[in-house]
């Protein structure tokens, strides 16, 4: 649907959709706060089922290794008193392992959803709280990623409205590519004038 300037397309409909779910599920199941699966959901979801499984596999595997870094960090921090220098020092260095082990296992398009699921666990679970809490936020993460898969796979896009969600990626890529290019070209000039800076020596 097209409203001037401003498009409502399917995938805009089903992000909608997911955080309204996760809102819904949460309420009547009585879970608390339902921001980091709807979060989740919004990270997961994609133009189409295949890619939402792709990235979902990669976002399940990114959650995992963030979720497990995030009680790792708890139970240090519990142990040392939730002193603020822990939170200072060892929670960047957990940003750091979470980044070298996502590129270890090549899961490379996870270290993003690695990273916020393990900030967002770290950083909203308080000193009252148990490690049982940064669990049941772990598999928050968990229930949001599935809800965009199930949104996904039953709600698949018209052939048009996936060829323009096509389309639409195609000129990012093209965008990107030209910025590329652009940015050798720089390199490339800068490296000659270097050369001819050295040969003048």
């Amino acid at each position: 649907m097209q409203l001037g300037r401003f498009r409502i397309g399917m995938r805009t409909m089903k992000t909608a959709l997911a955080v309204m779910i996760c809102i819904f599920l949460f309420h009547f199941i009585n879970r608390g706060q339902p921001l980091i699966a709807a979060l989740a959901a919004v990270f997961a979801l994609r133009q189409d089922l295949t890619t939402t499984v792709s990235f979902g596999k990669s976002r399940v595997l990114g959650n995992s290794i963030g979720g497990i870094a995030a009680i790792l960090y708890f139970f240090i921090k519990q142990y040392f008193h939730h002193d603020f220098l822990v939170e200072l020092i060892a929670l960047p260095i957990f940003v750091a392992l979470v980044i070298i082990i996502s590129d270890g296992i090549n899961n490379n398009s996870g270290i993003i959803s690695a990273i916020a699921t393990m900030l967002l666990i770290t950083l909203s679970v308080t000193e009252s709280q148990s490690v049982y809490f940064a669990i049941d936020r772990v598999l928050d993460t968990f229930i949001g990623t599935f809800i965009a898969l199930a949104i996904n796979f039953i709600l698949r896009p018209p052939t048009n409205e996936k060829e323009k969600e096509i389309a639409e990626d195609l000129v990012e890529l093209k965008q990107k590519e030209e910025k590329l290019h652009f940015m050798l070209a720089e390199v490339q000039a800068e490296i000659k004038r270097k050369d001819k800076k050295g040969d003048g020596h």
